[in-house]
């Protein structure tokens, strides 16, 4: 009886062992053998089986090697690369090696810094008498200063850094900014400030010759200045150009794009609103307009008498202009360059420029054959230029031809082209400000 007891129980143990043999071989040889039953390559979530797939698209899948962890592999990679450039925040946020401060005496000033810097100011109305704000950009802490009460002389300086905005464009805007830059060489002088730099609103006709004793190379203490309009004074080595940028001064605002703003059909081919000079390009513009009837097809308001006051139903009316219009006709004035051009592409409106050089001394110099508009040309601006407006018709009779959904794209790339040209130039501004100030640190 026991015998055959111990041999029931070897019997069964070996039958165990045998069993236990034939499922390791099934789980680790079996599936290898089986797996070319399946279809060419593992299906993905989702994915459809491989008879419903034809051409290119199947024989791409089935040429390559699929990699069942690589959504794993890449969102850890993901989270990785997130990991790093928070450490890499956490390391720098509030860490600079410049401290700047700027001093906003001409409207321009809310152009750099609501429009470029993208900025804002504490307190938001804009009637303040003091108004303040802070931005960092690059390794540069930047702190902007503006209103009635910031006067020489009357408020502290506790920096040693200065960008002093200025409106040199008129012999009392002249006289005005001369007393702030007495103020600023003396304060570089008795060592209360190291550096200084100048964006200046200049003259219309480029007659700026009375800044010229402040210039560092020529005894004074501004290391850079930044000029608007198109001056052959401009270097790139401490003299730069700098944009007129929208009339702050009547208060045009930061505008933000919308979804209807790029989609929406506009009613009106193009728009102009402002004033008629006698015997000037803008008066034979409006004589165009009237003769092919165009007038018609366009949102025409224009006055024979300049007006600097803007009412909130004159600024509504001209905001509705350039969002209701395709293009927008910029003829000169006293310069090439005006507020209309970059207000219009503020709305998407393109700007059809009058590309001829004013008066003055602005661009009379063989350097300057791009000139004038040197500045906006050079980035690339996507305007409709043209040398005399009896070329407009021709471009009127084309817009009338292009379908919305061209012009959706052209919007786009117009509002596109806008906010990286104002990106590039307060990557320009800082790192100008920087690679001069710290290396005349040093």
């Amino acid at each position: 009886m026991r015998l055959t007891r111990k041999r029931l129980c070897s019997f069964l143990i070996a039958l165990y062992c045998l069993f236990s043999l034939y499922a390791a071989y099934h789980v680790f040889f079996g599936r290898r053998r089986r797996a070319p039953a399946a279809s060419p390559r593992g299906l993905r979530k989702g994915a459809a089986p491989a008879p419903e797939r034809r051409g290119r698209e199947q024989s791409t899948l089935e040429s390559e090697e699929w990699n069942p962890w690589e959504g794993d592999e890449k969102n850890k990679q993901q989270h990785r690369f997130k990991t790093s450039l928070q450490i890499l925040n956490k390391s720098t946020k509030g860490k600079t090696d410049l401290s700047v401060q700027i001093w906003g005496k001409a409207a321009i000033g809310l152009y750099l810094w609501e429009h470029i810097f993208e900025g804002v100011l504490d307190p938001t109305d804009v009637t303040a008498q003091w108004r303040e704000g802070n931005s960092i950009v690059g390794r540069t802490h930047f702190s902007f200063i503006t209103g009635p009460a910031v006067v020489p002389g009357y408020f502290s300086v506790d920096v040693n850094n200065v960008v002093l905005i200025l409106n040199g464009r008129e012999e009392t805007k002249v006289f005005y900014a001369t007393q702030w830059l007495l103020y600023a060489q003396n304060l570089v002088q008795t060592q209360k400030l190291q550096h200084l730099a100048v964006v200046l609103l200049g003259n219309e006709h480029c007659n700026n010759e009375w800044i010229s004793q402040f210039l560092k190379r020529n005894g004074g203490s501004v290391e850079l200045l930044f000029l608007i309009y198109d001056s052959p004074w401009v270097n790139e080595v401490d003299v730069f150009q700098w944009p007129l940028g929208v009339a702050t001064y009547r208060n045009f605002p930061v505008v933000e794009a919308s979804w209807s703003m790029l989609h929406d059909e506009r009613p009106y081919l193009c728009n102009f609103l402002g004033t008629i000079y006698e015997n000037s390009s803008r008066q034979a513009l409006m004589d165009i307009l009237k003769q092919d009837g165009n007038d018609k097809l366009c949102w025409v308001s224009a006055r024979e008498q300049w007006q600097p006051q803007e009412t909130n139903e004159s600024l509504k009316n001209y905001q509705d202009a350039l969002l209701q219009s395709d293009l927008t006709l910029c003829p000169v004035g006293v310069n090439t360059e005006c507020y209309r051009i970059y207000e219009a592409c503020s709305y998407g409106s393109v700007p059809v420029v009058e590309d001829v050089m004013t008066p003055g001394g602005c661009g009379n110099t063989s350097v300057y054959h791009n000139a004038p508009l040197q500045l906006l040309k050079s980035m690339g601006a996507p305007f409709i230029f043209i040398k005399n407006w009896k070329e407009l018709p021709a471009v009127l009779e084309k817009e009338k031809t292009i379908i919305l959904q061209e012009k959706i794209q052209r919007r786009k790339m117009l509002l596109q082209w806008y906010q990286h040209f104002k990106t590039e130039l307060k990557m320009k501004f800082t790192s100008i400000i920087e690679s001069t100030f710290l290396m005349n640190n040093k």
